[in-house]
């Protein structure tokens, strides 16, 4: 990775217990105006940040292992998507790419095309959100194929719109009280190979499979939607052979594959896209989160027989692809060129992981260490068994948010922690958060 200068000193730095008086006094504001429903992981309030570094409004720097949830993979503040932003808006900032359109959604399309995986036709269509792009995925692959039916899989997270909700898996909070959900939308069982050990992947595909097979027909699928590494649900890597052996079930049956990459794309893996560690090439592929340097973007590319299929009008919405978003995503896509950060997320994982697995000998709590790239997890349970320990998560969390180091937790169960570093983040600052990462499991468990 190339010397990057950074505006912010990259150092931790308490000046106040944390929260801080500011934070607190914002906290009180917030309590007043903002709805109960909307939860924040950490208790302080953000007045700058740069590179690995978040300042609060109480001049406190807090290194940065969350990244907004994988969406800063460029930094918080990267030069370049600061100086498109602003070019951008001098110009101007809305007009709607459906009513007069601009030269900044084609180039983001293009770049998306020569981006994915595959060197076929594709087509590329913009929204705002993740959610948004998942549930464009299944219009087009309803729409392509004449069919209703759409597997996910336990331990997924695709959203919080209706359709996406009846997608995600984990009730609480994302689903609980808030239904009906949308029909025709079918579970299946994923690979984990914690818990799932003597299972292979492929064994663990074929058992997808045939529960398919059985509860659907292969006749009656529109698609089969999955994370090739899943986020919400736990960072679960599934075992080598189980993606490659559903996507090409899936070719064979005329059912449309989407990768859902939205939170392991644009570098986090140590790729450019997940599905490219078993050469995976999806139908589509749904992208967010880090594509825009923390504007909010999102993309569905895929098949130009799939996605042209689509009549005139059936795909759009009124911010989809704003010109703001669209300067913001091509300087993020050329920074990560620029600093080649798939390569500096690679090496983030061979920081982390054996680091992570030395502690995990040490301390029988940590069930599992697993990741890819600067996607990395560690999974908490009761010493001994496999019974998941979300308190002891919480805990670990809490106390290296006290010491200035922000983790996020995640899980079906709650009982992970995961290290999404921004992949500009610099080698020492990494090893102090890891420094402060292992006190806090060591002083919890």
């Amino acid at each position: 990775m190339s010397a990057i200068n950074y505006r912010l000193p990259q150092k931790r730095a308490l000046l106040t217990e944390l929260p801080g008086p500011k934070s607190r006094a914002l906290a009180e504001r917030r309590r007043a105006s903002v709805a109960a429903g909307v939860g924040s992981s950490v208790p302080v309030y953000t007045a700058d940040a740069d590179g690995g570094v978040i300042v609060d409004v109480d001049g406190n720097s807090l290194i940065d292992l969350g990244s907004g949830i994988a969406v800063t993979n460029v930094g918080a503040s990267d030069p370049a998507v600061v100086e498109a932003v602003r070019e951008q808006a001098g110009h101007f900032t809305h007009t709607c790419f459906m009513i007069t359109p601009y030269e900044g959604y084609v180039r983001v399309a293009e770049e998306l095309a020569a981006l994915t995986p595959g060197d076929h036709d594709k087509r590329t269509v913009l929204f705002n959100s993740g959610a948004e792009a998942v549930e464009n995925a299944i219009k087009v692959a309803r729409l392509a194929t004449g069919r209703m039916a759409v597997v996910a899989f336990d331990h997924a997270y695709h959203g919080r719109t209706n359709l996406t909700m009846a997608l995600t898996a984990k009730s609480m909070p994302y689903k609980s009280n808030f239904g009906p959900f949308a029909p025709e939308v079918y579970r299946m069982p994923m690979s984990y190979p914690y818990r799932d050990a003597e299972v292979t992947g492929e064994q663990a595909a074929r058992r997808a499979i045939g529960q398919i097979e059985k509860q659907i027909g292969a006749d009656s699928l529109a698609a089969i939607i999955i994370e090739p590494i899943q986020g919400e649900g736990g960072f679960i890597v599934p075992a080598p052979g189980f993606l490659p052996t559903l996507a090409a079930w899936a070719r064979e049956n005329g059912v449309v594959f989407i990768a859902d990459e939205v939170q392991t794309g644009f570098a986090r893996t140590g790729a450019w896209f997940a599905c490219e560690d078993e050469q995976i090439v999806p139908d589509i592929i749904t992208m967010a989160k880090g594509i825009a340097g923390g504007l909010p973007l999102s993309a569905i590319t895929g098949r130009a027989e799939l996605l042209d299929k689509v009549h005139a009008g059936g795909l759009g919405g009124t911010y989809g692809g704003n010109p703001i978003a669209c300067a913001a995503a091509l300087a993020a896509i050329d920074t990560i060129r620029e600093l080649d950060l798939p390569a500096r997320a690679r090496q983030i994982g061979d920081l982390v992981l054996p680091r992570l697995r030395r502690l995990a000998e040490e301390v029988p709590a940590i069930g599992d260490v697993r990741g890819r790239g600067a996607m990395i997890a560690m999974e908490f349970v009761k010493p001994g068994t496999d019974e998941p320990d979300q308190e002891l998560t919480k805990a670990v969390a809490a106390r290296a948010m006290e010491q200035g180091v922000i983790l996020l937790t995640c899980g079906t169960y709650g009982n992970v922690v995961r290290l999404l570093p921004p992949l500009v983040i610099g080698d020492d600052l990494l090893d102090e958060a890891l420094s402060v990462l292992e006190e806090a499991v060591r002083a919890s468990a």
